[in-house]
C-alpha cells in the first residue's frame, strides 16, 4: 500500500502593483488601470515579479511598476488582495504563484524605463481591464477595486458631476450655493466633501515624496481644506434648518464632522511641513501617506452608495473594513518610523527627532480620523439597511 507524503510545498510567492489613476475630476470620474504584455506571451498583466525579501513588498511591487510599465505614486503598503495563477517556467513546468496586489496612485509616466522595449503598457478602463486578464482571481480584483462602476443602480442622479467639472477652490462652492435651495444638498454635500478630501489626499501622497515641489503641494492641501471649510458650515447651517433628513441629524453631523477632521489634520501637517522646511521624507512618512490617499479614494467611493444603504450595505462594509485595516497597518508603520527616527537622532540633533515626531503624530490623526469615518458608515449601515 502506497503512503502519499506532504512535500510541504509552498507557492511561489509574488508581489504585483496595480497602477491606476482617475480620468477627470469628481468622485464619478472613470478609474482606469494600467496593464503590460507579458515578455513570454504578450497577454495582458499587472507589473509583478517574485519577493525575495530585501525589500518591504509594496516597495518592491512599486519597482516591478517602474520597471515593467514605467510609472511612479503612491503605493499603498496594504495589499488590496491576492491572486493565484500557474507560472509557466523554462523547463516546461507550471508552478502555482500566489500574488499579493498593491494600488499604486500613479504620479508620473516616464517616458523611457527599464522594459519599455520588451513591453507594451496600455490604460484601460476598469471593465476592459478586468475582460483583457486572463486570470479569474485578478479579474475578481480589479472589479472590486471600484465597485460602483459596475453597479449602475449605485450611481444614481447628481449634481455632483456637473459641479465637479467646475471644481476650482472658489466656483466650485458657489456652483453648490446656487443648487442646494432646489435639491435639499445633503448628498451632494457628502459627495462634494470628498472631492475635496480625496484631492487634498493626493496632494498629501505628493508632498511627502518632497523634492522642489513641497510648496505647491502644501498649497493645494490648503486650497482643498478651505473648500472643505465651506461645505462643512453649509452642511450645519442645512442640518439646523431642515425638518426631515436622510439619516438622523447626529449620522450627518458625526459623518461630515469625521472627514472633516481628516483634511483638517491634513493641513496640520502641510503646516508643519512648511514651517520646518522639510523637503525629504523617510519610507515610513511615504507609506502612511500612500495609506491615506487610498483611504480617501475608499471614501469617495463610500459617498454616492450612502444614497441607497439597503442596496449597498454589504460593499459599504467591505469598504469600512479595508479602512480599519490599514488603520492597524498605519500604527504599525507609526511606531517603526518613531524607533528609525530616535535610533538616527539619540546621540545627535533632538530638534531633528522632535521634527519628525510631529509630523508623524499629523499622519496617525489623519489615518485615525479615517477609521472614526468607516466607523460612522457602519453605525448607518446597521441603522438603515
Amino acid at each position: 500500500m502506497l503512503h502519499h507524503r506532504s512535500t510541504g510545498v509552498r507557492a511561489i510567492r509574488q508581489i504585483a502593483a496595480l497602477p491606476y489613476r482617475n480620468v477627470g475630476g469628481g468622485l464619478r470620474a472613470p478609474v482606469q488601470v494600467l496593464l503590460v504584455t507579458s515578455r513570454e506571451s504578450g497577454r495582458w498583466v499587472i507589473p509583478k515579479g517574485n519577493f525575495a525579501n530585501t525589500v518591504s513588498p509594496h516597495s518592491a511591487a512599486a519597482q516591478e511598476a517602474e520597471e515593467e510599465a514605467g510609472v511612479r505614486g503612491a503605493v499603498c503598503p496594504t495589499p488590496l488582495g491576492t491572486y493565484r495563477y500557474r507560472k509557466r517556467k523554462g523547463s516546461g513546468a507550471a508552478l502555482m504563484a500566489d500574488v499579493e496586489v498593491f494600488p499604486l496612485a500613479v504620479s508620473e509616466e516616464l517616458a523611457d524605463w527599464k522594459e519599455m522595449k520588451q513591453r507594451e503598457r496600455r490604460w484601460f478602463s476598469l471593465s476592459e481591464a478586468a475582460n483583457a486578464v486572463e486570470e479569474p482571481d485578478l479579474r475578481d480584483l480589479i472589479r472590486s477595486f471600484n465597485s460602483s462602476e459596475f453597479n449602475q443602480m449605485a450611481r444614481g442622479t447628481s449634481v455632483l458631476s456637473v459641479v465637479a467639472e467646475k471644481s476650482k477652490v472658489g466656483p466650485m462652492f458657489a456652483w453648490f450655493q446656487r443648487l442646494l435651495p432646489k435639491t435639499g444638498g445633503f448628498f451632494e454635500l457628502f459627495e462634494a466633501h470628498a472631492v475635496a478630501l480625496t484631492a487634498a489626499g493626493d496632494a498629501m501622497g505628493r508632498l511627502v515624496q518632497g523634492g522642489p515641489a513641497v510648496h505647491e503641494n502644501a498649497r493645494e492641501v490648503f486650497e482643498r481644506e478651505h473648500d472643505a471649510d465651506e461645505i462643512i458650515r453649509e452642511v450645519l447651517k442645512t442640518v439646523r434648518q431642515t425638518f426631515l433628513t436622510p439619516f438622523d441629524r447626529s449620522s450627518i453631523t458625526a459623518l461630515i464632522g469625521s472627514m472633516d477632521d481628516a483634511i483638517d489634520e491634513m493641513q496640520a501637517a502641510a503646516s508643519a511641513i512648511e514651517l520646518y522646511e522639510m523637503t525629504e521624507f523617510g519610507q515610513e512618512m511615504k507609506d502612511m501617506a500612500a495609506i491615506i490617499v487610498d483611504s480617501a479614494r475608499l471614501v469617495a467611493e463610500a459617498m454616492p452608495l450612502l444614497r441607497n444603504v439597503g442596496a449597498n450595505g454589504g460593499r459599504l462594509h467591505e469598504l469600512t473594513e479595508r479602512l480599519v485595516r490599514m488603520e492597524g497597518h498605519a500604527d504599525e508603520i507609526h511606531s517603526a518610523g518613531l524607533k528609525a527616527a530616535f535610533e538616527a537622532h539619540r546621540h545627535g540633533n533632538a530638534i531633528d527627532f522632535i521634527v519628525k515626531r510631529e509630523i508623524f503624530k499629523h499622519l496617525e490623526r489623519i489615518v485615525d480620523a479615517f477609521e472614526d469615518v468607516a466607523n460612522v458608515i457602519d453605525s448607518i449601515v446597521i441603522e438603515h439597511s
